[in-house]
């Protein structure tokens, strides 16, 4: 008697369609589980990664700033825009029962001209008192950011060592961001002098909206973080009540949306690869019972040589288990295909933050793909070997079956 795995392996071999068509639908199985776990877990991790982005618990701006909806466009979208208020109010806010840490950034946008290398927000921060992106840049880079030096955002076609044009200003890149699937991604940053220079530069050429503005004495926005023993809330309050010009906003009610719709992506993800898996499990469970009613025959001229009933439900259940590992292994293949080249386009249709799992997760949903695919094929053929054990031999030979 030959043995069961190269049977089984016969049989695979013998039926390509058959074993084509259950290797698509354990790769099906595979693709669903392992596609959802990573890009819930990517949006998870941009969500994770915007929220330390924010690294503040109230922003401060200019009251027109919120009317006109820029400030989110800017800080979660990555849209370019800037806006300025009088630099006092900093000092002013400093003094505030409440606030702990304190830091202005500054905006400026490149525009598409021949005095910019490339259409981009521009940031500018303190590195004195900043709190928010410093943490990020020192990830990245121990260099210290000098003056007309900037640091890039991962995905902007700019690298250490180049040298870009703002206005016409020269500015060198000294450093390069890690990925972190938010509006960081595409932004440029600067310290405070160097984006001082900038904004006056623009204000020279003449493309700037604040035509009166003084480029020394103004700020975009002030980050506040609260002290321990005060809560944010009155903090925000005290600031909206006292300063008609200015509008606090609490950085979680920023991003009250985005969870939100983080959470309504992740629901539709798990409903859809529970219907996959259930349609594609019914499916695998027909095609080996249909499989199994085909080869009654086989299985009686088997029994009539010897072959006892559990050596049949091996040979059916090897056939089942190698069929479901190499479709998961398929669908993993094809999941990392489709999902990790492509994450940039799957973040800007979804239109939130995206960062992908670190490789260990991504090794950890595979396999847990895998597995799941595999047991999914053994379940199926677990029915079918049940089947199997109540063939009767003899009536099938004699009626010719």
């Amino acid at each position: 008697m030959k043995k069961t795995g190269f049977v089984a392996y016969k049989n695979i071999i013998k039926r390509p369609v058959r074993s084509i068509a259950l290797m698509i639908l354990a790769a099906v199985l595979a693709l669903s589980v392992f596609g959802g776990t990573v890009i819930v877990q990517a949006l998870n991790n941009g969500f994770s990664s915007l929220e330390n982005r924010l690294g503040a618990d109230i922003m401060v701006v200019p009251y027109e700033a919120t009317t006109k909806q820029e400030l989110e466009n800017i800080v979660l979208q990555g849209n370019t825009g800037y806006f300025y208020m009088n630099g006092e109010y900093l000092d002013e806010l400093s003094e505030l029962d409440g606030v702990g840490q304190i830091s202005p950034q500054y905006y400026l946008a490149s525009v598409k001209a021949g005095c910019c290398s490339i259409p981009v927000q521009i940031i500018g921060y303190d590195p004195e008192t900043d709190f928010a992106i410093t943490p990020w840049i020192k990830k990245s880079s121990s260099d210290e950011v000098g003056y007309l030096d900037v640091v890039v955002g991962n995905d902007l076609n700019a690298f250490v060592g180049d040298e870009l044009s703002f206005f016409g200003v020269k500015v060198n890149v000294v450093a390069k961001l890690d990925k972190t699937g938010t509006s960081y991604d595409t932004q440029v940053f600067t310290t405070r002098e160097t984006i001082q220079t900038l904004i006056e530069a623009s204000l020279n050429k003449q493309l700037n909206e604040y035509a009166n503005i003084n480029s020394g004495n103004v700020i975009s926005c002030i980050l506040i973080d609260v002290d321990d023993t005060h809560n944010v809330d009155e903090v925000v309050n005290d600031i909206n009540i006292h300063y008609k010009k200015l509008r606090a906003i609490r950085t979680t009610n920023m991003i009250s949306g985005i969870s939100d719709s983080l959470a309504a992506v992740s629901d539709i993800a798990q409903i859809i690869t529970i219907v996959v898996w259930v349609v594609a499990l019914g499916i695998m469970i027909v095609a080996f019972f249909m499989m199994t009613g085909e080869r009654k025959k086989e299985f009686a001229v088997l029994r009539a040589m010897g072959a006892s009933r559990a050596k049949l439900s091996t040979i059916v259940l090897t056939e089942g288990v190698s069929l479901s590992l190499i479709g998961g292994l398929v669908g993993v293949i094809l999941g990392l295909i489709i999902i990790i080249p492509f994450s940039g386009y799957i973040e800007t249709k979804m239109a939130l933050p995206f960062l992908l799992p670190d490789a260990p997760m991504i090794i950890i949903a595979a396999v847990g793909a895998i597995l799941l695919s595999t047991f999914a094929g053994a379940l199926t053929a677990g029915f079918a070997a049940a089947r199997i054990s109540r063939i009767d031999t003899g009536m099938i030979l004699r009626s010719g079956e």
